[in-house]
């Protein structure tokens, strides 16, 4: 499944429905968030359509970082069924990210 872009308009309908949702939130300028996301790509590509990987801009969408408490970046937040039940700071290896998904 390809990473999703979701702005703050479009993070009700593309984050909070039912399924599992890895949000990274993330910004250009991030030297992390650059590192971060060729992991991302892989894990999409290994779990398929298990799992729907999206990404927040926090300069472009302030609101949806504000409204999770994300201070840092990245940051990734493990949303299922519409309500976050994990989150990671920071860069984490693929093995650490699967991790966190198969627990839930």
């Amino acid at each position: 499944m390809a990473i999703v872009n979701v702005s703050d308009q479009s993070f009700n309908s593309e984050v909070e429905s039912t399924g599992t949702v890895l949000v990274d939130f993330w910004a250009p300028w991030c030297g992390p968030c650059k590192m971060i996301a060729p992991i991302l790509e892989e894990l999409s590509g290994d779990l398929g359509d298990s799992v729907k990987i999206a990404k927040v801009n926090v300069d472009e969408n302030p609101e949806s970082a504000s409204r999770f408490g994300v201070m840092s970046i990245p940051t990734l937040i493990l949303f299922k069924d519409g309500q976050p039940v994990d989150k990671v700071v920071g860069l984490n290896s693929k093995d650490a990210l699967k991790n966190m998904i198969a627990k839930h």
